[in-house]
């Protein structure tokens, strides 16, 4: 049985944008999957996002707790009766958090690894690094907050960029199944975002060279979410 909605704060949400080759990212997506493409690229990334005071939507008492998160994630078209649907393919999640990783899969959508996370905030500079206790996943960013995207992003305004992800708020993620997959939808409040400059940004999974040859990926932009009211609701799941 899985907790029909939950709900918490956002308190932060870094989007970490790549560029990658469709070709190349078709190798990489279940076949019911075709990569979203801007400006004739797929895009990937990551979502490095702490959630705050989280608790199941129908039990109002119950105490709310908080983790560390980072999926990987691509962002995808479907089709599915008759229509053509759009979110994001989750190939790995990883958590600070017990709770996550034991009952992710089980109680609510998403299985989670568990990882190791470093953050220092402050109101404009963020530093972060994440390793996974398998040894598998790293990343590393260094970042601030930004008036403007960097001239290099193929997105040509902030608002361009977040109509870009808005749309792509239902997730299905990889599970231990091999067939099936996990369906989480986001549902905010609100929806703002804020470009960052980036410093420093490096993910074991776009720099492995065996999934992405070189010069199939380069980097994009980041945004940063803060603060945001959101409730998690469980899809249907997927069988691929």
């Amino acid at each position: 049985m899985r907790l029909p909605e939950i709900q918490g704060t956002i308190r932060r949400r870094i989007l970490v944008n790549f560029r990658v080759d469709p070709e190349v990212m078709q190798r990489q997506l279940p076949a019911k999957f075709r990569p979203k493409l801007h400006e004739g690229s797929a895009i990937a990334g990551i979502c490095l996002i702490r959630l705050e005071n989280i608790r199941a939507k129908a039990i109002p008492g119950l105490p709310g707790f908080s983790s560390e998160n980072a999926a990987h994630r691509v962002a995808v078209l479907w089709d599915e009766e008759g229509r053509t649907r759009e979110g994001v393919f989750i190939p790995r999640r990883d958590t600070d958090s017990l709770l996550n990783h034991l009952a992710g899969g089980r109680l609510f959508p998403g299985e989670h690894h568990q990882a190791h996370f470093e953050v220092e905030t402050t109101k404009d500079d963020i530093d972060f690094e994440m390793k996974s206790k398998d040894g598998k996943v790293t990343v590393q960013l260094s970042a601030r907050v930004a008036k403007i995207l960097p001239g290099s992003s193929r997105f040509a305004s902030v608002e361009e960029a977040s109509r870009f992800f808005e749309s792509g708020s239902v997730g299905y993620s990889v599970t231990r199944d091999g067939t099936r997959l996990d369906g989480l939808k986001l549902v905010t409040r609100t929806w703002l975002v804020e470009p960052l400059e980036v410093k420093v940004v490096h993910s074991s999974f776009f720099a492995d060279e065996r999934l992405f040859p070189p010069g199939s990926v380069s980097f994009d932009c980041a945004l940063l979410m803060r603060d945001i009211e959101h409730e998690w609701h469980s899809e249907p799941d997927l069988y691929v």
